[in-house]
This record gives structure tokens, C-alpha cells and sequence, in this order.
């Protein structure tokens, strides 16, 4: 009887733990910074125990994104996820390394897995090559966003994004990025970044729907 009263006390510790967020919000949750951001609509995340954190959304959402890491990011931190990446080809969703940067401001991702639309896919975005890292080719993107949201307000900025191809699938996904790697080749093509803000793991969906199960560390 006494084990099992105690495992009920921490079954509700833990369940009592969980944060969900239905609006925009950072912070820190159990030893990682956490984001959340959307423009409107259903989409919902909820922190979970460690690095963990699941979120879902329907296509009342326009966009959202967020996801768990660091502040401030690292230029050579090696990032491992793992967990479940619940969409399909059909679905405009994609599971990154996100963050930004200060002096210059830059938003950059590290693409491991996308749907229906590659997010470097930009209308004139420069092609700066491709390289091997952990055994994958990432192709490079630079993209300009022009009077858009940012952790400054509505700026103009660039973005880098490294794509990796083949990208991991749906479903059950891992993996590590090293991302001293990303940044070194970024500097070989005159992308700088700046003073890092923060660095997360991340899920984003744009008019889409989908659910999403990642532990980062």
C-alpha cells in the first residue's frame, strides 16, 4: 500500500509539473528556455519534464513556433533531440535548430525534417553551397525578411538556413547537430552572426495542422 500511495504522489508531481501554454511566452521550465510564439488560433505547447516538450495545432493557426534550449545560444554546442515529429509530406511544418542573434540581427535555422515546403525555399534567397556534417549534407540558404516580426520588434533581417538532405522522415525522429559546424561554413560565405539570444530545439507549423513529441539535450 505505501508504494503504491507513494508512486501516486509522484505520478501527480509530474503531471502537476507540466506547464501548458496557450499564448505567446518564454522563459525557463526545468532547467531549459523555452518559446512559444503563434499569431492567433488553437495552437497550444506544453512543457514537460527535463528537455521535453509536446505541443499541437490545428489550421485555425497561421503560424506558430517554439520549442525548448538555451539563452543565451552557443556557436559550438552539439544538440541531440529525439521523440516523435507528428505530420506528413502534406503538412507545412518543420522540426529545426532555431535561434537568433544580435549585431547583426539574424534568425537561422538548421532544417532536420520538413513537409509539404522547404522553408529556404524563399522568393530571392542566395544558394551558398552545400556541406557534410554528422555524416549529412546540408544545403545553405540566405534569405532576406523585410519589415517582419523578430525578438526586436518589426525589423528587416536576414535569415540562414541549413537544410539537410535527405531530411529525416516523419514519425519517430533523432538525431545530433553540430552546430560549430553550421556556423564555420556559414563564416566561409560572409554569414556572420552575432551575439547569440536564444537557441532552441523547435517544431513550426504554418496553416497546418499537426502534433509534435521532442526531448532535447
Amino acid at each position: 500500500m505505501i508504494s503504491i500511495l507513494v508512486l501516486a504522489v509522484l505520478c501527480v508531481s509530474v503531471v502537476s509539473g507540466q506547464q501548458t501554454l496557450s499564448a505567446s511566452s518564454t522563459g525557463t521550465n526545468n532547467g531549459f528556455y523555452y518559446s512559444f510564439w503563434k499569431d492567433g488560433g488553437g495552437a497550444k505547447m506544453t512543457l514537460d519534464a527535463g528537455g521535453r516538450y509536446t505541443a499541437s495545432w490545428s489550421s485555425d493557426t497561421n503560424n506558430w513556433v517554439g520549442g525548448k534550449g538555451w539563452n543565451p545560444g552557443s556557436s559550438s554546442r552539439t544538440v541531440s533531440y529525439s521523440g516523435k515529429f507528428g505530420v506528413n509530406a502534406s503538412v507545412n511544418s518543420y522540426l529545426a535548430l532555431y535561434g537568433w542573434t544580435r549585431s547583426p540581427l539574424i534568425e537561422y535555422y538548421v532544417v532536420e525534417s520538413y513537409g509539404s515546403y522547404n522553408p529556404a525555399s524563399c522568393s530571392g534567397g542566395t544558394a551558398e553551397g552545400s556541406f557534410t556534417s554528422g555524416g549529412a549534407n546540408y544545403t545553405v540558404t540566405k534569405c532576406v525578411r523585410t519589415n517582419q516580426p523578430s525578438i526586436d520588434g518589426t525589423a528587416t533581417f536576414n535569415q540562414y538556413f541549413s537544410v539537410r538532405n535527405p531530411k529525416k522522415g516523419f514519425g519517430s525522429v533523432s538525431g545530433s547537430i553540430h552546430f560549430g559546424d553550421h556556423v564555420k561554413y556559414w563564416e566561409s560565405k560572409g554569414l556572420h552572426l552575432g551575439t547569440h539570444n536564444y537557441q532552441i530545439m523547435a517544431t513550426e507549423g504554418y496553416q497546418s495542422s499537426g502534433t509534435t513529441d521532442i526531448t532535447v539535450s
